[in-house]
């Protein structure tokens, strides 16, 4: 368990110092790019979702723009990316509040990552300070083969666990292997999880936590999911305006591991799951 308050102040200054909101890493370039291609369908920017409503582009920014906090003007064409802090602490508390609510009830959750080598700290953080307020972290398809898309062409993947936190292995990576798993946006992991959870007669998790596909993949099956998303990826926003996920959390998601660590002792505080 993480102990130690970081207060709202302290919270949005450190968003601003380690680049997780304000100006951040992602560039404006590709953002516009990849609402273009969620505004033409491109699997690739879906991750799992299916919009209810025909998104154009320019909806698809303005979107961005109330949710984040980047720049509505599509005229602004490169340079970097800014996410609004005070919108990132505000889904913070919510994704805490649903958090307390989640856990007061001791219920099941599940945990998945495709962003292992810079979230997995954060989201196993989460994991036992759930598994230790009463909630079983569900664990199903240990070691499935799943079949996913790369940027080389299909790879297969192997599904496992890391302190109770689901994610991804190319085939050919043995046990814990020397890294924390692949970086991945595919929806497919977490329908083989639910899937292999159904068919073993339950439990099905409550809530969903996690990002890219783990989030838009469980929503779409009508599993309550909320996680963290940056801003080139506009597929959790849209599927958490159109219902489908409850909280979406607007931050740099590449950024060092350690840069989290404050978001989690900020969220457990609140969710009242410290030590």
């Amino acid at each position: 368990m993480l102990s130690g308050k970081v207060t709202t102040a302290a919270l949005r200054a450190h968003l601003l110092a380690a680049r997780l909101a304000g100006p951040v890493a992602t560039e404006r370039e590709q953002s516009l790019r990849r609402y273009r291609l969620f505004a033409a369908r491109d699997p690739r920017t879906l991750i799992g979702i299916e919009p209810t409503a025909d998104w154009s582009p320019g909806e698809v920014l303005r979107l961005m723009g109330e949710r984040c906090g980047v720049s509505v003007d599509p005229t602004h064409t490169s340079g970097p990316e800014v996410i609004d802090p005070e919108r990132t602490i505000e889904a913070l508390r919510a994704f805490a509040d649903r958090l307390r609510t989640v856990a007061a009830r001791g219920a099941p959750v599940l945990l998945g990552t495709g962003h292992p080598h810079r979230l997995l700290g954060f989201y196993a953080s989460l994991a036992a300070a759930l598994s230790a307020a009463g909630c079983r972290v569900l664990t199903p398809a240990q070691g499935r083969c799943i079949d996913i898309t790369t940027r080389f062409g299909v790879r297969t993947h192997h599904l496992a666990y890391v302190r109770g936190v689901a994610l991804v292995r190319e085939s050919g990576v043995p046990g814990p292997g020397p890294g924390p798993g692949a970086h991945s946006h595919s929806p497919l992991p977490v329908r083989v999880a639910l899937g292999a959870a159904a068919e073993a007669g339950g439990p099905l998790p409550e809530l969903v936590i996690g990002d890219h596909g783990w989030v838009c993949g469980a929503g779409q099956l009508g599993i309550e999911s909320m996680g963290l998303a940056d801003v080139d990826d506009p597929a959790p926003f849209v599927a958490e305006a159109e219902g489908w996920v409850s909280v979406v959390v607007p931050l740099d998601d590449a950024a060092r591991s350690d840069y989290y660590r404050p978001l989690t002792r900020y969220v457990l505080n609140r969710a009242c799951l410290s030590q």
